[in-house]
């Protein structure tokens, strides 16, 4: 024991991942300014200047040729900063008026803040030479950045002769620090981009590139002794009206349209208890979807796809609850009446937790080789609670806890997982969780057709001999037991990155009775191995034609529970960052996996499953070559299992994308996917799906947005065991005017209409149509 403890004391005094060696004194002046975009009043002229001048994206660490440098001082209520920035071409500024978070490729100012200088999560804010905001949260836990998260702060920017200028101000009340009246430390980076041949990340610091943790090594900033948050109180009242109309076009003739008229009033509350611990409670949300989310297509795809969560209550501090897998994912979470959630950071100590109704209840059925939704009537009540105790910046342990139920049904996830930096180059990952879930009868008959609703239970007890007989689905096996069924789930991770390159392996084992029906879990029975690792060679700025190329190769290989073998895969791919803001990536892939169950009542894999050999070659190629256009392309062609019959085809997918500034307020944004497969010499299907979205934006503030969205599919039914539709178009539009004052002070309105066409109609058939109003307003007390 005395040398288990030895080892533990040593590995947790290795040394803290290295910042910035200085500490950067910010002032505190007690004068306000006008954000206007205009630097006339005198207490800039004391605030501190902080050059912008060290390029860290593509090249690491070199001298920028353009000036540029932030003025700071903060006032006791917020953080202000003033950006002049110097352009040799000012003409070529890339600057254009769009909705909030859209202008990540224009030219940018802004800071990224870890307010409790702990290495875990940065603030990050942004800013276009005209004022447009954009802002995110970096998460050092999950390695990903997300701009759902929408802050109440002030910005204005002006374009000028030699460049341009950017104010911003950023209450304290937006940001969680600690509290207290002596000097508080954070740790801040000034950057700014610069897109022109190159997209040119310059700072005010230097980033070593081998440091893959970048969060780590932002400047230390004291100051704030007078930082605080006031009462912290937001109320944010909301009124939806709207009228909706729906029909079934499904029965001859046609049926009248059937119309509901809506008028819902709600409230959202936000206290900020103090600067470290927050409270946020909805009554009566409106939790609708304002705007349509990017079109996918699932044709031939197994396993349930994810949408991203655009809702402010759940968007909250939403990083407080990410754990290495997905174990809360709120937009299982569909049409609650109240919730109330508790997020906190007070010294080594981080936590968060919500519970909240629903009226429905949405619930992932994961399998080994698929997964489903079932959305039940039942009501459903759902909690998540995380708490994390970092015992250094750099070694941290956290419990999650998940809960759902609904009448009969319950599930219930304990977790526990820590993160540990060994050194500036290593990261270890470890994740254990155990649950509980029971189903009730609703879930078996929800899955089963209706039609062959008592053959199917009858299949799933006595597991059918016939193979073509069986009606029954592996959710429906996974469903079957009547009795609670427990199992746990872990996950072991490590890598070592270099400047040059970089190592990785990983394992997931997930049980076969494992639920995470909060989470986005949607496979389990499985556990999978994978190891990789990649190189890059680094270009000099104006010497090569390239400014990066990285070859990425890894290895994996997957089994049941039972320890049969689902898959086994390698896959390589280079790819090379070059002119015209240029990005391209070659990639092969060669994949054993098995196909479905030949016996659909059985689980086994062995002597039930074909194993089938996929290969696949993939092209990516994107580029910026002019101010306002942005073009890509994905291409893939190669061997693909047909999932609905069963056999090998060749499949080709190919998807273009093209965004395109018309001016300063015009957008248009068009991305197309198109699948194509062929099986035993003859069509399969062939599916073409359209999203189109052209936008007006006025100015910071209001825009209108038209989006349609066309789906058209054809399958060749001679070419199929069971019957399928052979022709199916699907058309679908939106009209969205929108006014922000700031992210919750908001008006929306709009209509959006959607209808098909298959084989029993002649032509696209509306089935529903509404028109829609929000208004909310924050009062901040």
């Amino acid at each position: 024991m005395k040398y288990t403890l030895a080892l533990c004391a040593a590995l947790l005094s290795t040394s803290a991942i290295a910042k910035t060696d200085t500490t950067l004194e910010i002032p505190f002046l007690s004068d306000s300014v006008v954000i206007d975009g205009n630097i006339n009043e005198s207490v800039w002229q004391q605030a501190k200047r902080i050059e912008i001048n060290n390029i860290t994206w593509p090249y690491e660490n070199m001298p920028a040729k353009e000036q540029a440098y932030a003025l700071v001082y903060e006032d006791g209520e917020s953080l202000n900063v003033a950006y002049v920035v110097s352009d040799s071409n000012p003409n070529a500024i890339r600057a254009f008026y769009r909705d909030r978070d859209k202008n990540w490729s224009d030219d940018l100012v802004g800071l990224k803040i870890d307010s409790y200088n702990n290495e875990k999560l940065a603030y990050q804010f942004f800013i276009n030479p005209l004022g447009v905001q954009m802002d995110s949260i970096e998460n050092v836990l999950t390695g990903q950045e997300s701009d759902a998260w929408d802050g109440i702060w002030h910005s204005s920017g002006q374009l000028t002769e030699t460049g341009y200028v950017v104010e911003i101000s950023i209450p304290f009340r937006i940001l969680n620090f600690e509290q207290g009246n002596n000097s508080k430390k954070m740790a801040m980076e000034f950057v700014r981009f610069l897109p022109r041949n190159e997209r040119l990340r310059i700072s005010s610091i230097k980033i070593d590139h081998a440091n893959s943790c970048w969060v780590c090594q932002m400047q230390t900033v004291s100051g704030f002794e007078q930082a605080e948050q006031g009462n912290n109180l937001t109320l944010v009242p909301t009124i939806v009206a709207g009228r909706s109309e729906s029909r079934d076009v499904s029965v001859a003739p046609i049926e009248d349209w059937q119309a509901d008229n809506t008028l819902e009033p709600g409230l959202d509350l936000k206290w900020g208890i103090t600067p470290e611990v927050t409270l946020t409670a909805t009554i009566n949300p409106d939790f609708s979807q304002v705007e349509a989310d990017v079109a996918q297509l699932g044709i031939n795809n197994s396993f349930t796809l994810f949408f991203p969560e655009k809702r402010a209550f759940f968007l909250e501090n939403t990083d407080y609850f990410s754990t290495p897998w997905n174990l809360i994912y709120t937009r299982n979470v569909a049409e609650p009446d109240a919730g109330v959630k508790l997020t906190g950071s007070v010294g080594s100590h981080t936590f968060g937790s919500f519970i909240a109704n629903d009226n429905q209840s949405n619930v992932i059925i994961p399998g080994n080789l698929g997964s489903t939704v079932v959305s039940l009537e039942s009501k459903s009540n759902n909690l998540a609670a995380r708490y994390r105790y970092d015992f250094t910046n750099d070694f941290s342990i956290a419990a999650t806890t998940t809960a759902r139920s609904a009448d009969d049904y319950y599930n219930y996830v304990s977790s526990l997982d820590s993160k540990y930096r060994l050194t500036e180059n290593d990261t270890f990952i470890a994740q254990l969780a155990m649950s509980r879930t029971k189903y009730s009868d609703e879930f078996r008959d929800s899955i089963c057709d209706a039609d062959n609703l008592s053959t199917c239970k009858q299949q799933a007890r006595i597991q059918c001999e016939n193979e073509q007989d069986c009606q029954i689905s592996e959710q429906y096996l996974r469903v079957s037991a009547e009795e609670a069924i427990d199992d746990i789930a872990y996950k072991l991770s490590y890598e070592h990155n270099e400047k040059y390159w970089s190592l990785f392996a990983r394992y997931d084992n997930l049980g076969e009775d494992f639920r995470g029906d909060l989470g986005f879990m949607n496979q389990v029975d499985f556990n999978k191995f994978v190891s990789g690792g990649r190189y890059r060679w680094y270009g000099e700025q104006g010497v090569n034609w390239y400014n990066r190329i990285e070859f990425y190769s890894d290895w994996d290989i997957s089994h049941n529970a039972n320890g049969e073998l689902l898959e086994k895969e390698v896959q390589a791919d280079l790819s090379f960052n070059g002119p015209l803001q240029s990005y391209g990536k070659i990639e092969l892939l060669q994949r054993d996996r098995v196909g479905l169950r030949h016996n659909k009542a059985r689980l086994d894999i062995d002597g039930n499953t074909t194993m089938f050999n996929e290969n696949l070659v993939g092209v990516y190629l994107e580029f910026k070559p002019i101010s306002g256009m942005f073009a890509s392309l994905y291409a893939n062609t190669g061997n693909h299992i047909d999932l609905a019959n069963n056999r090998l085809g060749d499949k080709t997918r190919i998807r273009p994308v093209l965004n395109m500034n018309l001016n300063r307020h015009i957008e248009l944004r068009l991305r197309h996917t198109y699948e194509a497969m062929d099986v035993d010499g003859a069509d399969l299907f062939t599916a073409n799906l359209t999203d189109a979205r052209l936008s007006y934006q006025f100015n910071n503030r209001s825009f209108v947005r038209l989006a349609v969205i066309y789906r058209d599919i054809e399958r060749n039914p001679n070419n199929y065991i069971d019957d399928v539709t052979a022709h199916y178009k699907g058309f679908s539009t939106q009209l969205l005017y929108s006014y922000k004052v700031n992210p919750q002070t908001v008006f929306f309105a709009g209509y959006s209409d959607n209808g098909y066409q298959d084989d029993d109609l002649s032509k696209i058939e509306k089935t529903d149509r509404s028109v829609f109003m929000k208004m909310s307003y924050a009062w901040m007390l």
